[in-house]
């Protein structure tokens, strides 16, 4: 529980309030009310890595200074609040030259703003009326920002920036909680290089004026569940750690493992996934050119479920042509998945990797690219259900996953990516190089936010929900086999299946429920991501179910 505990401490200025965590100022907040969800100094590098900050805090009554450090980058981050305003100015220096893809301020957005009116002021002084996106929006909705103005909640609010050009992007196809309003525009080169001595300086100030009281609390908190389908298959990816793998009882109704057609252990890959006695849901990574004759070769003697294909660079579908005639040659005709084996972004703003000849679709998602923290974690349930709703709205089926906490390869790196150049699986393959792991994996709360993340993304269309590893330190078991808590959720989910999903809306992306119903009887489960304890009601049918969780708890009813 402790490893989920969030650090902050509350500082104001007069009417405005912010938490600050480490070197994020975030939840900030007029007369109470939210008005950025927060604001921060990043500093990326050449493969957008993000180093952390060492934080030195000053503050006093209407002042907070962060001395920040990282690597050879060195500054403040000061906050000024007065009635009228909050004032954020960074000013950073480079000791030695820094290769960076961005450096500077970025502002986050709460996506309670969808589809909120917005005025942009450009740098030449010229309007443009605008919304935050209702729909994830591909690509940045707002470029060339001097300032942004709105309404919401009886606010108010224009945030205005300087020092460089900002734009805006929607970090909701990362599923983030967040519209990002960043700097230096993306159509500029990057990465590029700050050299020793060069200061970055920009600021960011907020004015927030009051038109009306705020609109009242619900006072009941209430999960509404409605038939949806089909419960999703509950599958698991398969464990990329190096052997000896362990012999723990086969869990959910699939295996999903990718295998890279450019390393020397794919077959072994493919082998071990099998060894569960599942059906295996087959992600081929490969080049224009590749043998997928011998690919389908090793597929003919197992239980295949369906495959995909994917360009290593672009981690997106281009043809299954090619695909499909090696695995009729060999006799083989499951069904075939399109999408990318990246985040939902990259089939967002790859439209044409939706093949109109798959028979489903697919991507992947972890809440954790963009930052490692606790609230982030949390916050992104709600945006996985947006994420889930929108990919579902194909109409095709649509597969998702494999749900991790952290990514299983940087989709943007500029440099290659690590590989085992064994045959075996002694030092195990993909992820365990490529990918991290997160030290939240082996901890009770996991099951909650698991319940949550299935709740979320489990509507009418998804037909199936892959998650983890099967075993390891991105799995549900130890490498030995032992159970994380987690591995009781998957079972539960897996019970579920077959059945018919029963699915509704969270009322405050906190308190979650999903079910399961197979003729009279009906599987409940449900989770809190509060760190509070909550009471809710669950109803179904004609039933209705009072249920209270702990803070990030869970139950199953049957």
């Amino acid at each position: 529980m402790d490893t989920w505990r969030t650090t902050s401490a509350t500082w104001t200025a007069g009417p405005w309030s912010l938490a600050r965590r480490g070197a994020e100022l975030a939840d900030i907040a007029y007369r109470g009310r939210p008005v950025m969800r927060a604001i921060r100094a990043v500093a990326r590098d050449q493969d957008w890595n993000t180093p952390e900050w060492t934080v030195d805090v000053l503050a006093d009554d209407d002042t907070l200074s962060l001395g920040l450090q990282a690597g050879p980058l060195s500054g403040t981050l000061t906050v000024r609040g007065t009635a009228d305003e909050l004032l954020i100015e960074l000013d950073l220096e480079a000791a030695e030259s820094f290769s960076t893809n961005r450096t500077g301020l970025v502002a986050l957005h709460p996506p309670r703003l969808a589809g909120t009116a917005l005025r942009a002021t450009h740098p030449d002084g010229t309007v443009e009326d605008t919304a935050f996106p209702a729909a994830i929006s591909p690509h940045q909705p707002v470029f060339d920002i001097a300032a942004l103005a709105w309404e919401h909640d009886g606010l108010a609010v224009e945030a205005v920036f300087a020092g460089e050009v900002f734009e805006m992007e929607d970090q909701r196809n990362w599923t983030d909680a967040s519209y990002k309003t960043y700097s230096r525009p993306l159509a500029l080169p990057f990465p590029y290089d700050l050299a020793a001595g060069e200061r970055v300086r920009q600021s960011v100030t907020l004015h927030a004026k009051e038109l009306r009281p705020a609109a009242p609390l619900a006072a009941d908190t209430r999960i509404v569940l409605s038939p949806g389908g089909a419960f999703p298959e509950t599958a698991l990816g398969a464990a990329t750690g190096p052997d000896p793998e362990p012999v723990p009882a086969p869990l959910g109704t699939a295996v999903l493992v990718e295998l890279d057609l450019w390393t020397p252990n794919w077959p072994a890959a493919l082998e071990r996934a099998a060894s569960a006695g599942l059906p295996l849901d087959v992600r081929v990574i490969a080049r224009p050119g590749a043998d997928l004759d011998l690919l389908a070769a090793h597929l003919v003697p197992h239980w295949i479920a369906r495959v995909g294909l994917f360009d290593p660079d672009s981690h997106v579908t281009a043809s299954l042509d090619g695909l499909r005639a090696a695995l009729d040659r060999a006799g083989l005709r499951p069904p075939l998945v399109a999408g990318t084996r990246a985040h939902f972004t990259e089939l967002n703003r790859n439209p044409a990797a939706a093949l109109p000849d798959a028979d489903a679709l697919t991507f992947s998602t972890t809440p954790l690219f963009h930052d490692p923290s606790t609230e982030q974690l949390l916050e992104a349930v709600a945006v996985q259900r947006t994420v889930a709703l929108q990919a579902a709205a194909s109409g095709r089926p649509v597969y998702i996953g494999p749900v991790t906490l952290r990514p299983r390869f940087n989709n943007v790196a500029a440099t290659a990516s690590l590989a085992s150049p064994r045959t075996d699986l002694a030092a195990g393959y993909g992820p365990e190089f490529t990918g991290a792991a997160d030290r939240r994996q082996t901890d009770d709360p996991l099951a909650a936010w698991t319940i949550a993340a299935a709740a979320a993304l489990a509507v009418p269309g998804v037909a199936g929900l892959a998650w983890f590893e099967e075993w390891g330190t991105r799995g549900i078991r130890s490498a030995a086999g032992d159970p994380y808590p987690v591995a009781v959720v998957l079972e539960t989910l897996a019970a579920m299946n077959p059945g018919e999903l029963l699915w509704g809306d969270s009322p405050d992306g906190l308190v979650w429920a999903l079910g399961s119903r197979t003729g009279p009887r009906t599987r409940l489960a449900a989770a809190n991501l509060d760190r509070e304890p909550r009471a809710f009601t669950v109803a179904f049918g004609s039933e209705e179910l009072r249920l209270t969780l702990g803070p990030l708890g869970w139950a199953a009813i049957d």
